[in-house]
């Protein structure tokens, strides 16, 4: 489990097809804390370490995931690509005594929603996002999604539209400080929002 806080920004830095895809992510984290198959969300994707590396000589930590076809259907990593030198949100696993800064985020994405709107909104950038058919009714105003792994509280909805408002501070420790128009965005819907969908169905 995550909480939509991004604790790092990685890079890609080799990507293989090995009936797979490994990509390996360069990273700021102290490696040695991190255990082989440990989970670490990237873009909002709950990904497993299979192998790592320490910092040296002035190299940053790195580690190692397998992709599936699955997940590369799924999600902005077949969507976009992950070339080297992307950049990508991360967060490690929340731990037991943790503090809950965003809310519950599983790292399973839902699908992908695309930015059609990209402004400034005073110090703010103000996102318009269009999400899957299926996903739209999950979203609520001032109910929350996570965005490429971020935890992000909905402005408003027009059917399958949403907004969403990034501060100065989250653009600058997070990869949104890029965001553009057209790009495809790993959605992943507040899981008590589901449940409540489904309350109602059964209602």
């Amino acid at each position: 489990m995550f909480t939509g806080i991004i604790t790092d920004v990685g890079r890609v830095s080799a990507v293989e097809m090995r009936g797979d895809m490994r990509a390996r992510i360069a990273c700021g984290y102290d490696m040695a804390g991190v255990d082989i198959g440990a989970s670490i969300a990237c873009d909002g994707v709950c990904l497993t370490v299979v192998e790592k590396g320490d910092a040296a000589a002035g190299a940053p930590g790195w580690f190692d995931v397998d992709i599936s076809a699955e997940t590369l259907s799924k999600t902005n990593i077949g969507a976009n690509g992950w070339a080297v030198g992307r950049e990508i949100n991360l967060e490690r696993a929340l731990r037991l005594g943790d503090e809950l800064g965003g809310h519950i985020v599983s790292g399973h994405v839902d699908g992908i929603a695309t930015i059609e709107d990209a402004h400034d909104d005073g110090d703010s950038l103000r996102l318009t996002l269009r999400a899957p058919a299926a996903l739209a009714r999950f979203i609520a105003p001032k109910g929350s999604v996570a965005l490429n792994g971020t935890s992000l509280t909905v402005n408003e909805v027009d059917g399958d539209r949403f907004g969403v408002n990034l501060i100065p501070h989250t653009r600058s420790v997070t990869t949104w400080g890029r965001a553009q128009a057209g790009d495809a965005v790993n959605l992943e819907i507040d899981t008590l929002a589901r449940y409540v969908a489904r309350l109602a169905e059964a209602g």
